[in-house]
């Protein structure tokens, strides 16, 4: 049948890789400036999957159209309205923040997409999305997931100190970078604290709201949290440099992946791109922001970001700006070579 022959020909990560995020309220322009760092900076195509308010459709379509052609052939898309196929939907869309709980849908609504990287809408790439992707081939033969720690230091952690409920490891993982694989979440009976036989994920999320709602405080984060704590063997552990948050930086450098090899993926939360308060973040989203598509990176991103990094030294996450600067400055040697030698190796043809 045309369906199953479709289905046959997963994983699709061979053709796209599969970005999925979830825009609501004034999110607009932060998840345009998030695709635009995927799709500046990738290899392989990209298939984004955007789930939005219905009033917010007309506005990306608008807006990715606006991009130059050279890009837009990088990648498709599709935009979905905000769905719960199971419980209260009002409920599901007051947790923690606007609709943020539809991260937890994901395996029900995208059925025929094998795997998946889902980012909050304040992240931005500063490497290709090629690389976290190959993690994917990093899995062992029970894991389906993939996050970074939510801290790296037990004493000063959230859930190490505060949380009320399950959480997995010594200090929890923080969801806003999310690698799954999509199938195997499908296929997999899940241990939990409610029945002693298993339950499918979208079994699970409910009940699983229901017996922890007045026990968690970062909503859907919390309970994917409770599902790992209970399925330890599901979830791959990525370094922190992949998920680099103000954390990592505002009480003094804890990350050493990010120390080593620099920033692969920042995680702008706390709003620090829209304030004043940890200005290295916010230089590195205005300098993506404000970088014309088709100019010089060099030139328009990497000089404006060092120049705006010396009035931020007066922070302790501006008093390291090679960790930031390293892994974007790799990668945008690396984009400039291959343009260099695809123009010339087309030149030398003639």
């Amino acid at each position: 049948k045309p369906g199953e022959q479709k289905h046959a020909k997963e994983p699709t990560s061979l053709q796209c890789m599969h970005l999925a995020v979830v825009a609501c309220g004034d999110r607009l322009e932060e998840t345009l400036i998030m695709l635009k760092s995927a799709v500046l900076f990738s290899n392989r195509r990209l298939c984004f999957h955007i789930f939005a308010e219905d009033s917010l459709k007309p506005e990306f379509e608008k807006k990715l159209k606006e991009w130059p052609s050279s890009y837009t052939k990088k990648f498709e898309y599709n935009i979905y309205p905000i769905t719960f196929s199971v419980g209260n939907a009002q409920e599901w869309k007051k947790l923690f923040k606007p609709c943020a709980a539809q991260r937890l849908f994901l395996p029900v609504i995208l059925k025929d997409v094998d795997s998946l990287l889902y980012v909050d809408t304040d992240v931005l790439f500063l490497r290709p999305i090629d690389d976290i992707w190959h993690i994917l081939t990093e899995f062992n033969s029970t894991q389906l997931a993939a996050m970074a720690p939510e801290h790296e230091i037990p004493k000063i952690g959230w859930y190490s100190r505060f949380a009320r409920h399950p959480y997995y490891g010594t200090t929890g993982v923080n969801s806003g970078v999310m690698l799954m694989n999509l199938t195997r979440i499908r296929n997999t009976q899940f241990k939990n604290s409610m029945i002693p036989s298993g339950l499918t994920w979208e079994e699970m999320l409910y009940p699983l709201y229901q017996k922890y709602k007045n026990y968690i405080t970062w909503g859907d984060q919390d309970l994917l949290n409770i599902i790992f704590y209970f399925n330890p063997e599901c979830l791959y552990v990525f370094p922190c440099q992949w998920n680099y948050r103000p954390d990592h930086c505002m009480y003094g450098s804890n990350c050493k992946g990010a120390e080593e090899e620099g920033v692969s993926i920042l995680h702008g939360n706390r709003g620090v791109y829209h304030d004043d308060k940890q200005p290295t973040f916010k230089a590195l989203y205005e300098v993506i922001r404000d970088f014309p598509f088709e100019d010089n990176l060099f030139q328009s991103l990497y000089y404006p970001l060092q120049s705006k990094f010396l009035d931020t030294v007066h922070t302790l996450c501006g008093r390291i700006p090679q960790v930031f600067l390293k892994q974007i400055e790799k990668t945008m040697k690396k984009v400039y070579e291959n343009r260099v030698i695809v123009y010339l190796g087309a030149n030398h043809r003639y």
